[in-house]
């Protein structure tokens, strides 16, 4: 069914405009995860290796878990086209987006190597173990089990949080979904159908995350 663009009516070529929000929010979301998951596992780990390590990277972790997202995005993109940063949205997101979820899963990685018994890594000493030899097969092993869950429940969050991209140009999913209302005014079905393909992402990554939690428990 197609309406006429005098009614200012939905029309079949929408569904590319809203195809290429759904791609570009899927390329926001794995950019931001695979960045930011990378720089707080490094973060996490440094945190545990002194005092010195988690006071000096204590600002960066706390400013970014406490102020709010648009906040962010928006500073993000000030701060860089002062810089001289010509970049694309997609990059300016990308940080913003990239630089929370470093801050966030430091913490995880944190908590999940301190929750390993201290009893395991003396005893993989006694074994011969160098440090790093302990923490990849013992420290990073056990850890991973405790920070699954939560780290899973982090990329739910940024995904969900990549429609705040829009803010500073980024047409992602939400975004085009909002162009389409004012122009349409089918403001019901839109966001309906918005809320559905957030379900639809989150959804199968929070059933398998289970899966995931069942198996390396085993």
């Amino acid at each position: 069914m197609q309406f006429s663009f005098a009614n200012q009516g939905l029309a079949w070529s929408d569904a590319y405009f809203l195809t290429e929000g759904v791609l570009n929010t899927v390329r926001l979301a794995v950019a931001a995860t695979l960045i930011g998951t990378l720089g707080g596992i490094v973060l996490g780990w440094l945190r545990t290796v002194s005092l010195t390590m988690r006071i000096a990277t204590a600002p960066f972790i706390d400013i970014l878990r406490s102020v709010p997202m648009l906040i962010q995005l928006i500073l993000a993109n000030s701060l860089l086209s002062i810089l001289g940063f010509g970049s694309s949205p997609f990059w300016f997101g990308t940080v913003a987006l990239g630089a929370w979820m470093s801050a966030v899963t430091a913490e995880v990685v944190r908590a999940g190597l301190l929750s390993v018994p201290s009893q395991y890594r003396k005893s993989a000493r006694s074994l011969g173990m160098n440090g790093y030899q302990e923490l990849l097969y013992i420290s990073i092993p056990l850890a991973f089990r405790t920070a699954l869950a939560p780290w899973i429940g982090l990329v739910l969050s940024l995904i969900k949080d990549s429609a705040l991209a829009g803010v500073v140009g980024y047409v992602e999913y939400m975004r085009s979904t909002q162009i389409l209302i004012t122009r349409t005014h089918e403001t019901w079905l839109l966001l309906m159908g918005a809320g559905l393909f957030y379900f639809v992402i989150c959804y199968p990554v929070s059933r398998y995350s289970r899966h995931l939690e069942r198996k390396v428990r085993v």
